[in-house]
C-alpha cells in the first residue's frame, strides 16, 4: 500500500519509522498505561507528527493504522493528543501555541476534546454549556482523557454564537469517570463559574470543532482499518494452522469466501481514507465529504470484517483478552465518536445534493 500514489518518500520513511518504533505501556492500570504510552510515544518522536499548524493527514492515518493494528489503547493515546490540541494547532494564538504544543509533543501535558453532552452528541447545535465574561457554565460527557487530561478544549454557547475555549484540568470537575466495554480513560465534566481562555474568534466554535474533525475524522477510518488488518492476520494465522473435517481449515470454500471479503473491505476502505488525506494533504481547504465517505466505510466494514474473524476462531473469538475478541469490542464505539454513521451518511447526502 505504501507504494500507493497517494504517498510521498516521507511517508514511506515515516511508515519504516512507525513499524520500528512501536510504543510499549507495562502499568495495568488503566489510566497508568494510558499516559505510559503517551511518554512512549513522546520519546520515540511519534508525538510531533501530532501537532500543527501543518498537520499532514497523511502521516496521522498512518500513525493511527499502525498503532490501531498493534494497540488499541496506543492508537487512543496518540489520537487524543492531536484531537485534543488540534484546535489549538489550527486555531491558536501564537502564544498559545507556544505554551501547549511543545508539552503535548514532549508527553508533559496531556490533551482533551470536550465537545459531546449528555443531549448534544451527534447534534452539537443543541449544546448548552454556556460562556459568560470568560467563564463556563454547563456538563460535558463521554469525554476521552477525561480524569487524566491536564488541559480541555471546550465548546460553549455565548452571546456571539457558539465558541472555543481552553480550559486547565485543574479547573474542572469530574463528575464520573464512565466504564465502557474497551476501556478507555472517559469522564462526565462538570463546569460551574469555571475561568476558560477564549480559542479563536468569538463565535467560531463550530468552525473550530468542524475544521478539527475535517482533519481528524479521517484518522479514524485509518484506525479502523489497522483494526481490520488485525484481524485478518489473526484469521489467516488461525486458517493455516487449523484443521477441520480432516484437512486445512483454508483449504475450506466458505472460509476463503470470507478471507476475500475481508481482503475487499479492507483494501476498499484504504483507499477511501487515503484518498480522503491526500486531497486534505494536497488541496486544503474541507473535505467533509471524502472525510465522512472514509469514516463510514472505513468502521462499518471493519466491523463486518472484525465479527468474521470472531466467527472463523469459534469459541476462541468470544474468550476474553483473545486479539479478536478485543477487537471486537475496540471497533464497536469507532461508528459512534466523531459522528455516528447515520451521521456520516447525512453528511455525504448532502454534500451530494448541495
Amino acid at each position: 500500500m505504501i507504494e500507493w500514489p497517494f504517498f510521498e518518500e516521507r511517508h514511506r520513511e515515516f511508515a519504516a519509522f512507525a513499524a520500528a518504533h512501536l510504543p510499549d505501556a507495562v502499568e495495568e492500570d488503566l489510566d497508568a498505561r494510558c499516559r505510559g504510552f503517551v511518554r512512549s510515544l513522546a520519546r520515540d518522536g511519534w508525538l510531533s507528527h501530532a501537532v500543527g499548524p501543518a498537520l499532514d493527514v497523511r502521516t496521522l492515518c498512518l500513525a493511527r493504522e499502525t498503532l490501531a493494528r498493534y494497540d488499541g489503547l496506543a492508537d487512543f493515546a496518540f489520537a487524543m493528543q492531536g484531537l485534543g490540541s488540534g484546535p489549538i494547532s489550527l486555531f491558536g494564538t501564537d502564544d498559545q501555541r507556544a505554551r501547549y504544543l511543545p508539552a503535548v509533543a514532549r508527553g508533559e501535558k496531556i490533551a482533551a476534546f470536550a465537545l459531546s453532552e449528555p443531549d448534544a452528541g451527534s447534534d452539537v447545535a443543541a449544546m448548552t454549556t454556556t460562556a459568560s465574561g470568560g467563564r463556563l457554565t454547563g456538563t460535558k460527557t463521554w469525554i476521552s482523557n477525561g480524569g487524566i487530561a491536564d488541559f480541555y478544549t471546550v465548546f460553549a454557547r455565548g452571546e456571539a454564537g457558539i465558541s472555543a475555549f481552553i480550559v486547565e484540568a485543574s479547573e474542572v470537575e469530574i463528575a464520573e469517570r464512565i466504564d465502557v466495554i474497551a476501556p478507555h480513560p472517559l469522564a462526565t465534566l462538570v463546569f460551574d463559574d469555571t475561568p476558560a481562555e477564549p480559542l479563536g474568534p468569538p463565535g467560531a466554535g463550530m468552525k473550530v470543532a468542524l475544521s478539527t474533525l475535517d482533519v481528524f475524522r479521517s484518522t479514524v477510518g485509518a484506525a479502523a482499518l489497522g483494526f481490520a488488518r488485525r484481524a485478518l492476520d489473526e484469521s489467516l494465522a488461525r486458517v493455516r494452522s487449523r484443521e477441520l473435517f480432516g484437512g486445512p481449515m483454508a483449504e475450506l470454500p466458505l472460509v476463503q469466501a470470507k478471507l476475500a471479503e475481508m481482503a475487499l473491505g479492507i483494501d476498499a476502505s484504504a483507499l477511501l481514507v487515503y484518498r480522503a488525506a491526500w486531497a486534505k494533504d494536497t488541496h486544503g481547504g474541507r473535505v467533509t465529504r471524502e472525510a465522512a465517505m472514509a469514516k463510514l466505510h472505513a468502521t462499518e466494514s471493519a466491523q463486518r470484517t472484525i465479527d468474521a474473524a470472531v466467527q472463523l476462531h469459534g469459541a476462541l473469538g468470544v474468550t476474553a483478552g483473545h486479539p479478536v475478541e478485543t477487537l471486537y469490542r475496540e471497533i464497536r464505539a469507532l461508528r459512534i465518536y466523531e459522528g455516528a454513521s447515520e451521521v456520516q451518511q447525512l453528511i455525504i447526502a448532502r454534500e451530494l445534493l448541495r
